[in-house]
């Protein structure tokens, strides 16, 4: 989840050029970062993403356990053919359950990657979207923000450069709203957009899950 709580955004508002002449800028600075941190929703979809991510985790284990016990079965046998005293028949018989087990562990091998590389997919685009969500509720409370203080510029603190270092590094501490941001953000029975969606089996991630097996029968 740090990268969905890495939002760092840059508010611009430009009034007509003329109006600069006229009276002094005014500028206001926020901790995006903050805000995104101290939203309720955030931490609700952070929530969301953790349970997608354990679901998925327990049915991959599901399936490695399967795999691992299919791959002792063909172990085993691989023994009982190299026993002197099986019989040409049994030899035959067993050399065929073998070949028929390593077919279908070889299909459970190429089912378990692609769950796996499905469910990675389905929760980075799942955390995306809530991601998404967040920040557009965000920035439409820092724009009201600027409506209501008349803002020309509006920066965001926690953005940091290229190099490394803050963007913005002196601010007045008159500048700063963060506070209200997210006091507005959690407001109760503030009216948002949709809400953060259930974390639905498929959506869930086995980007934690142990490595896959790589059987060599």
């Amino acid at each position: 989840m740090k990268k969905l709580i890495a939002a760092a955004l840059l508010v611009s508002v430009g009034l007509p050029i003329s109006s600069y002449g006229q009276s002094p800028m005014k500028i206001g600075t926020v901790d995006m970062n903050r805000a995104f941190k101290e939203y309720g929703k955030t931490k609700e979809a952070e929530s969301k993403i953790n349970d997608a991510k354990n679901a998925a985790k327990k049915e991959y284990d599901e399936r490695a356990e399967s795999y691992k016990k299919a791959l002792d079965e063909i172990n085993k046998l691989n023994q009982q053919l190299e026993a002197p005293a099986l019989s040409a028949d049994a030899k035959s018989a067993k050399a065929k359950e073998r070949d028929e087990k390593i077919a279908t562990i070889k299909n459970m091998e190429r089912e378990i990657n692609e769950f796996r590389q499905t469910r990675e997919r389905q929760l980075q685009e799942q955390a995306l979207r809530m991601r998404e969500g967040i920040v557009k509720e965000i920035t439409e409370i820092v724009m009201d923000k600027v409506k209501a203080n008349n803002l020309d510029l509006v920066f965001d603190k926690s953005g940091m450069s290229l190099n490394g270092v803050p963007l913005l590094m002196y601010s007045r501490d008159t500048v700063e709203f963060t506070n209200d941001i997210v006091t507005a953000l959690n407001k109760p029975g503030r009216a948002t957009d949709a809400p953060v969606p259930a974390s639905p089996a498929s959506s869930a991630a086995a980007s934690a899950s142990p490595t896959k097996p790589t059987p060599k029968p």
